[in-house]
């Protein structure tokens, strides 16, 4: 190799020099290059009988009734039908997040790009579609979609081996921990101490609610809201709150403070756009548990929250983060740092095999429009029980979509 005098070999490209010249970040890439290229070669041999036929996104919009509320709250999905020539179907979902866009992504770029390709290599196709279409890793639309096509892959992989996905991720226990997310903003405080009382009736023991009354700027209310669920249910249960990004940091500490006395288990993502910062300085400021992450869309955004000491327990989510695959790295992170990932924002008959996975899973959550979108959209899918939801041994999800219902909530 010449150098710029001319003339002289400069020294020997060593895997030293090589993250010397490009950086760590730099190298990693060129190395995950070149193994992504040896793992395309490898799914280009495997045999017919694994190789995906086709990949196909639909977009639904799926009715819930609301108890109490004495109204229908409609859920948009993306949902994802991976097919195989071996005659194996996967299936896969994310949330309604530019939906159309997620699904016009699948079915004009991901699908043509996946087709012949092995199902079963997982990590192979992740990368791929990292490198393909994402390689400065933006999130949004191409994380959702991603993450419905790899939840597909995996139901295929646990069909193909006759084992559950969360066996087959790690299987770190068959029983995992569930809360119901029963509070709605839109519930008034006694229809929420109603709410909160019937699933404490049916043997739930952890419960979370939603703050952020009037615009995030009324601390005063939604501590009374906090306030009454507490008394209903006593000392005992768990209680969460979630912000859902909406509040300013001095809203924030001033609710956080106003909830202290409530032995408040978590206050789920209370700030604007999950400020790693200024959520490092909140939890620093308050004795309430801090949590975040159930929409970041890449492990990169996972680790400035570990980093800057931003969470007491980290919540990635498989339908939005990239997938089980993806996921699985995000736990693994976590795990370093010694923090706990739990489920948030929904989606349980996914989420719930991840947390079965990995041995820092904490719980999942059961919301109540999300859980009773899945009711609807599958056949006799997992129940939380007394705290608990116990996962099944049914081959991949053992998820088995109504297709009645798929046809009739169709949005074109």
């Amino acid at each position: 190799m010449d150098n710029t005098g001319g003339g002289r070999a400069g020294p020997r490209m060593t895997r030293r020099n090589l993250l010397g010249s490009t950086g760590i970040v730099g190298a990693a890439m060129m190395i995950q290059n070149a193994k992504a290229a040896g793992q395309s070669a490898s799914a280009e041999r495997a045999p017919a009988s694994l190789r995906i036929s086709s990949v196909k996104a639909t977009v639904h919009n799926v009715p819930v009734q609301v108890p109490l509320l004495n109204k229908t709250l409609k859920t948009p999905i993306v949902f994802v039908e991976v097919r195989t020539e071996e005659g194996i179907t996967g299936y896969g979902l994310t949330g309604d997040l530019q939906r159309f866009g997620v699904s016009e992504f699948i079915n004009r770029q991901l699908a043509p790009f996946l087709k012949g390709k092995s199902a079963l290599e997982t990590e192979a196709r992740w990368q791929e579609m990292f490198l393909t279409f994402n390689p400065r890793y933006q999130t949004g639309a191409w994380s959702s979609a991603v993450s419905a096509v790899d939840i597909a892959l995996w139901d295929v992989k646990g069909k193909h081996y006759g084992e559950p996905v969360w066996r087959l991720l790690g299987g770190a226990r068959k029983r995992v921990p569930a809360y119901i997310t029963f509070g709605l903003l839109q519930f008034d405080r006694e229809q929420l101490v109603e709410m909160a009382r019937r699933f404490l009736s049916e043997g739930q023991d952890k419960f979370k609610m939603v703050v952020a009354i009037n615009h995030a700027e009324d601390t005063a209310e939604d501590a009374a809201r906090v306030k009454a669920v507490r008394q209903a249910i006593g000392d005992k249960p768990d209680l969460m709150i979630d912000g859902n990004y909406l509040f300013s940091m001095n809203r924030a500490l001033e609710l956080a403070k106003r909830v202290e006395p409530y032995n408040i288990t978590w206050f789920e993502e209370p700030l604007y756009g999950n400020d790693a910062r200024l959520l490092a300085q909140l939890r620093q400021r308050c004795s309430v548990p801090i949590s975040a992450g159930q929409n970041e869309g890449s492990r990169f955004r996972h680790l400035e929250l570990l980093q800057h000491a931003s969470i007491d327990i980290l919540q990635p989510n498989v339908c939005y983060v990239g997938g089980y695959t993806e996921a699985m790295k995000v736990a693994g992170m976590a795990q370093a740092f010694n923090i706990l990932v739990a489920d948030g924002g929904g989606w349980p008959h996914h989420n719930m095999h991840f947390q079965a996975a990995v041995s820092n899973g904490w719980r999942v959550e059961f919301h109540y429009l999300m859980w009773k979108v899945g009711d609807t959209i599958y056949k006799d899918p997992p129940q939380p029980e007394k705290g608990f939801v116990t996962l099944t041994e049914e081959p991949g999800l053992g998820l088995e979509p109504r297709q009645d219902a798929l046809k009739e909530y169709l949005e074109t």
